[in-house]
C-alpha cells in the first residue's frame, strides 16, 4: 500500500461546502469543511482504485509523484 500526498481546496458555496483535488480533478462537496474533504479523501480512493483497475494508473504517476507546492494570495481588482 502507498501513501499519497495531495492537496484539497475548499470553498463555501450557498448550500456547504465542495471540496477539490486540482492534481486528479476529482471533487466532492459536504455540509461541513470537515465532512467535505471526508468526502473528497472517499472520492479520490475510489476514482484511484478505478484508474488501477483500468490498467491506466501509471499514466497518472507523474502527476501523483510531483513535488507541490500550494499557497494563497490577493490580488486587487478594479471590478
Amino acid at each position: 500500500m502507498k501513501r499519497l500526498k495531495l492537496t484539497s481546496l475548499i470553498w463555501r458555496e450557498e448550500n456547504g461546502y465542495v471540496s477539490k483535488c486540482p492534481e486528479l480533478g476529482v471533487a466532492s462537496a459536504g455540509d461541513s469543511v470537515e465532512e467535505a474533504l471526508a468526502n473528497l479523501k472517499e472520492a479520490v480512493e475510489l476514482y484511484l482504485d478505478n484508474a488501477y483497475e483500468l490498467g491506466i494508473l501509471n499514466d497518472l504517476q507523474v502527476t501523483l509523484e510531483a513535488e507541490k507546492f500550494a499557497s494563497s494570495f490577493e490580488v486587487e481588482t478594479r471590478w
